[in-house]
């Protein structure tokens, strides 16, 4: 580790696992990463926190591991947003300039950005991000940097993302009683897709699929600009209560069936493999077929891919996808998940990991499991660059956003009282 190299710290709470990963950038511009730590996580479903002290304590041990491993003491961090409350918008600001022959400037920009974080919301909810796609000067559309340009009329669309107060407020509790500080809040979708996907891919047309424990994020890019982003309430661990409800037996055999026997698509699947289950204390054993775990998963399986595709198709992107479907999270290492893809779809589906950041494959953070934690790191250094994570607690007082106006990170600061921390 060098001893002047920014440190930046991505902070996963997924409904299976917390995960800590903490990186530097290599001279070569490649994510080094110094320490990783995991914990099993039980306060969180479907991607929002529902008990504070499990998710708390999860936080804590996971950061305590990255720590050891790494040697840097972990202060900030820049933590993920799911949950099937999070949603999307397409919005269009303008503005009319008052002196069209000066250059038009970064302030321009930050103005209309403004005007879009003045969106009233329906109740509870609240603007969580607004990501600008592209500028129109004069009527001249398309274009994706206007500054130095000169115009009277200044336009741009935005890709604007809200969520609910109380599950953002959650997970800011959680970090804050765990003694740490939130850098940024990130859409998790978007993490991923920075961690898994080439520009090459943006530009082309893509579709990023993070299978994760509770949910399904989704994420659809052209032109290198996101256009579209959904969180589906459903994940492996849907697939995983499948198996135990349809087999009748406990939780933790049901993950490891999945995980060693599991197949998206039942045809692969040997007619005549028998799995043999322990049974309950004092009770037989009881006898599986491959064949019908198969048919549970896959039945479970065509219903995500379903959602997915009405996500493809209510974009509006769906026959301009170049580079088809990435699928990524945890889900993507279930057998033969490609080919499901490809079968519903009619897109040609590839398997994303995080490799291609990364400065060497250590442990096992090259699994797309740990993409999203990955990309929580690589967005933390393109958004930061004001110091380590050791220093930058000493900003928190000034904590304006980009746009010079409060943020919703503020906000909920200011809603928070002693002895929610």
């Amino acid at each position: 580790m060098s001893e002047n190299n920014e440190i930046v710290v991505g902070l996963d709470i997924g409904t299976t696992k917390i995960a800590v990963l903490v990186g530097e950038k290599t001279e070569h511009g490649k994510l080094n990463v110094l320490g990783m730590g995991k914990a099993p996580s039980l306060g969180v479903k479907r991607g929002v926190v529902t008990h504070l002290s499990p998710t708390v304590d999860a936080i804590e041990k996971a950061v305590k591991e990255a720590e050891d491993q790494s040697g840097v003491e972990i202060n900030v961090v820049n933590v993920g947003i799911a949950g099937k409350h999070i949603k999307s918008l397409q919005h269009r600001a303008s503005k009319i300039r008052t002196r069209p022959e000066d250059e038009i400037t970064k302030k321009d920009i930050d103005e209309l950005i403004e005007d879009m974080n003045r969106l009233v919301m329906l109740p509870g909810e609240q603007i969580i991000d607004v990501i600008p796609q592209d500028f129109t000067v004069d009527q001249e559309h398309g274009i994706l940097d206007p500054i130095g340009m000169s115009g009277s009329r200044f336009e741009a669309n935005f890709h604007v993302i809200t969520g609910h107060m109380t599950a953002v407020s959650n997970i800011y509790r959680c970090v804050r009683r765990a003694g740490l500080e939130v850098q940024n809040l990130i859409l998790e979708p978007l993490a991923s897709a920075d961690a898994v996907l080439t520009k090459e891919e943006k530009e082309a047309g893509v579709v990023l699929v993070d299978i994760g424990g509770g949910t399904t994020d989704v994420a659809i890019f052209k032109e290198g600009i996101i256009r579209h982003t959904a969180v589906i309430p459903y994940g492996g661990n849907s697939l995983t209560y499948d198996i135990k409800e349809g087999c009748s037996i406990i939780e933790r055999q049901a993950q490891l069936l999945k995980e060693r026997f599991g197949y998206a698509i039942a045809d692969s699947a040997s007619d005549s493999e028998i799995i043999a289950i322990p049974g309950l204390p004092g009770r037989e054993h009881k006898e599986i077929s491959v064949k019908n775990l198969a048919h549970i998963i896959q039945a479970r399986m065509e219903e995500i891919i379903e959602q997915v595709y009405y996500e493809i198709t209510n974009s509006g992107f769906e026959k301009k996808l170049i580079a088809g479907i990435v699928v990524t999270g945890g889900g993507s290492q279930l057998r033969h998940v490609k080919q499901l893809f490809e079968f519903m779809t009619g897109l040609e589906t590839n398997i994303g990991t995080p490799t291609k950041h990364l400065a060497s494959s250590k442990n096992d953070i090259s699994s797309p499991s740990f993409a999203t934690g990955t990309g929580l790191v690589v967005k933390g250094f393109e958004r930061s660059g004001e110091g380590s994570a050791e220093v930058r607690t000493e900003k928190e007082e000034k904590n304006k956003d980009k746009f010079g106006m409060k943020s919703f990170l503020d906000m909920i600061k200011g809603m928070m009282t002693e002895n929610d921390i």
